[in-house]
């Protein structure tokens, strides 16, 4: 994934709906971004030639991890918690 196709991900309607807005977005990334600085391992396959960036928006676009209490995959309708929880990984 190049830088320019990353960004345009960060941008998209589908990746801020996902994650239910774009303040959520941004709580999200950085919090996953801090977790991976700290040593966890990635969610997805393959993710040792990508960007911690890329990392982290594949997880979002694999429904691999999503803000606490809003179910991976889909809009959140209230509460302001930030904490990623992570989905199954099969």
């Amino acid at each position: 994934m190049s830088g320019e196709v990353m960004l345009d991900e960060l941008k998209s309607e589908r990746i801020v709906n996902k994650v239910g807005g774009r303040f959520k977005l941004a709580a999200l990334v950085q919090k996953r971004m801090g977790e991976l600085l700290q040593g966890s391992r990635p969610l997805i396959e393959n993710a040792s030639d990508k960007t911690m960036l890329e990392i982290v928006i594949q997880e979002i676009l694999q429904d691999k991890i999503a803000i606490e209490g809003t179910p991976a995959g889909q809009q959140s309708q209230g509460g302001d918690s930030e904490k990623v929880s992570k989905g199954e990984s099969t």
